[in-house]
């Protein structure tokens, strides 16, 4: 699971918590090769959710080669976009697990996959509830 897809990812859960960004453990991690791309690094600026990249970093112990706050003018600064790059496609989860911040639900990381399915008593939970309009 690369840290672009954990930036995005939150407990499915519809109990009203948002379950973001969700505490990431990782017991084996992988580091792959990417083709740098900087227009995709640049439409991604604008989805991503920096402050959560960093945490993720840290939670793995890799946060110290991007800045705590993202620079002003960054898509100008070719070595803060190749390591960006690297933050966001070149580190990949291979073990571990996910944890929902909201209800400690663990969601486990197996070959890279993150396993976000529910079990069949959160889907029974899930039916139950009124649909709203």
């Amino acid at each position: 699971m690369k840290l672009i897809t954990h930036n995005i990812l939150q407990n499915n859960m519809k109990d009203g918590k948002k379950g973001y960004p969700l505490v990431l453990q990782a017991t084996k991690i992988d580091k792959v090769i990417a083709e740098f791309n900087q227009e995709f690094l640049l439409r991604m600026l604008d989805r991503l959710e920096y402050h959560v990249l960093i945490h993720a970093l840290e939670m793995i112990g890799m946060k110290d080669f991007l800045p705590i706050i993202l620079p002003e003018n960054c898509s100008e600064d070719e070595a803060f976009m190749k390591n960006l790059h690297h933050a966001l496609l070149e580190i990949d989860i291979i073990e571990g697990e996910l944890i929902c911040p909201e209800s400690g639900r663990k969601f486990p990381i197996k070959d890279g996959i993150p396993n976000m399915l529910l079990t069949d008593e959160e889907e029974m939970a899930v039916d139950s509830e009124p649909k709203s309009k």
